[in-house]
């Protein structure tokens, strides 16, 4: 299986030169492709909207059961490192999911 994925990398890296030449990157697009593009995203849009607002949800909750689980650690250290580093993943999670649409359009 490995083989496998590995060959179809390699294919792919292959191919990917020819097919980035063929493309024209100084045209722009007509009226009706951006259009077509925007009928195509705006669904889109909607599911990653719904998804973030989920994400932050649950990521509300994780929060919350990462405070209570430190304030009741006690004096053990090892549930009190792992509060910490659970609030600090959710807060990096958040960052991502919210952060992602900036990335998109700044690398765009």
């Amino acid at each position: 299986m490995k083989g496998q994925i590995l060959s179809l990398c390699v294919v792919m890296l292959l191919v990917a030169p020819q097919v980035l030449a063929a493309v024209d990157f100084s045209q722009q697009p007509s009226a009706q492709d951006q259009t077509t593009f925007d009928q195509i995203l705006a669904p889109v849009m909607k599911i990653y909207n719904l998804v973030k607002y989920f994400a932050s949800a649950l990521a509300g909750i994780a929060l919350l059961i990462a405070g209570v689980t430190y304030m009741v650690s006690g004096s053990d250290p090892k549930k009190r490192d792992g509060a910490k580093s659970m609030a600090m993943y959710v807060v990096i999670g958040l960052l991502v999911i919210w952060a992602a649409p900036m990335i998109v359009s700044l690398i765009g």
